[in-house]
């Protein structure tokens, strides 16, 4: 039995392998691996932001990025030299 997902956005293309939700304040991250009909995994990650709409009721701004394996090992390479940088521009701003 495969775990559920813990969302219902849309029927995106893929089975369902594993899922985890980030919640960062007002967003929630979600990290979804997804098998393609060839058992093929691919990473759906997804950003959604509560936000008010018409009569105060709650709505839910989504967005949404397909990573596909061929693309990992750029995407994963860039991610740590964006927050390495992120970083070390931190530590210097805290040493003027």
């Amino acid at each position: 039995m495969q775990p559920q997902p813990s969302h219902s956005f849309d029927n995106e293309d893929g089975d369902q392998i594993y899922s985890k939700a980030v919640k960062a304040g007002r967003r929630t991250y979600f990290f979804d691996v997804r098998a393609t009909r060839g058992n093929d995994y691919f990473l759906t990650i997804t950003e959604s932001r509560k936000m008010a709409g018409e009569g105060g009721a709650r709505v839910f701004d989504r967005h949404k990025i397909f990573l596909y394996k061929e693309d990992f090992e750029k995407f994963a390479d860039t991610l740590d030299e964006m927050l390495t940088y992120i970083q070390q521009k931190r530590e210097g701003d805290k040493e003027e």
